[in-house]
């Protein structure tokens, strides 16, 4: 076993393809394909299945994974230390649904931990983007949320991709509003209160079934509904149009200083907002570090 072989394997699992892989490495598909085979008949275990597709990973392929990229970071602050003198470069990926108080922690966790050289990335995603890239070991860690509607059926999706969820905390539905909203001054939103303003939700893509949405009570049909692909724009259609969006209550000031409100929604419903991690993947430092620093900003709900 090689580190080379470490390389290639860890690259074909980022890419979920060999083609794709092959590619970034400049190397030859059947060249980095024999080397994948090569490398599971000398560990006589099967880190990927091939199809059509590309590469699904295996419960011990995850597992081997996890390990050779600890054996790379390891690798690299040896070399950094001993050889070139520099400072070895930290990796880290976490993906998310679009909550700004995980981009709060990711600022916290960066300014803490981050050293003279690293290479973070935090991916605000489709709810579907989020489990995949950790089922494929892209990301080392991600950030849902269950409900009442939706936790049957993404248990079973977590559960078929060998996914384990922890959970951060629990809260109730609330509505975000702009602060000049017609119904700023409640203390409570009930639902009939919105059936007039438009419902600003965030777009699953091709996966736009209801069970992957990240608004709650996504099922129940809307007058207006305006779908959008990033946080910035749900927003500034709370803002212009005096649409609203339903989401954890958790909304850090500095963002947008009063100009949002979280007000709570009258419902019988509770929003279960944790990690979702690969059952057979070993944490990394980093994805310890960075779970205790969401579990920090969680104590302050």
């Amino acid at each position: 076993m090689t580190l080379q072989q470490l390389k290639y394997a860890v690259k074909v699992a980022e890419k979920g393809s060999i083609n794709e892989a092959a590619k970034e490495l400049y190397i030859s598909q059947p060249s980095l394909s024999s080397a994948i085979m090569e490398l599971e008949k000398e560990i006589q275990t099967t880190i990927f299945i091939r199809h059509n597709r590309g590469v699904s990973i295996t419960s011990k392929g995850a597992e081997f994974l996890s390990y050779a990229r600890q054996v790379l970071t390891q690798t690299d602050l040896l070399e950094a230390k001993f050889i070139s003198g520099r400072h070895a470069k930290q990796h880290f990926c976490v993906s998310t649904q679009h909550y700004p108080f995980v981009s709060n922690a990711f600022v916290e966790f960066v300014s803490e931990f981050g050293q003279e050289e690293y290479d973070f990335a935090l991916y605000e995603t489709t709810t579907h983007e989020v489990i995949e890239n950790v089922k494929t070991l892209f990301s080392e860690m991600g950030i849902i949320y269950l409900s009442n509607y939706n936790e049957s059926v993404i248990r079973k999706i977590l559960s078929e991709s060998n996914l384990i969820f922890s959970e951060l905390f629990c809260v109730r539905p609330h509505v975000f509003l702009w602060r000049h909203h017609p119904l700023a001054g409640k203390q409570i939103i009930e639902l009939a209160d919105l059936q007039e303003y438009p419902r600003i939700s965030l777009s699953q893509g091709q996966n736009n079934a209801f069970y992957f949405s990240e608004e709650i009570l996504s099922f129940k049909s809307v007058k207006k509904n305006i779908r959008v692909s990033d946080r910035a724009a749900v927003v500034n259609f709370m803002i212009g149009l005096n649409g609203y969006n339903f989401s954890s209550g958790v909304f850090p000031k500095y963002l947008h200083g009063d100009d949002i409100i979280s007000l709570p929604l009258n419902v019988d419903e509770k929003m279960q907002v944790g990690t979702i991690t690969h059952k057979d993947a070993v944490p990394t430092e980093l994805g310890r570090e960075f779970r205790r620093a969401l579990e920090g900003y969680a104590r302050r709900i």
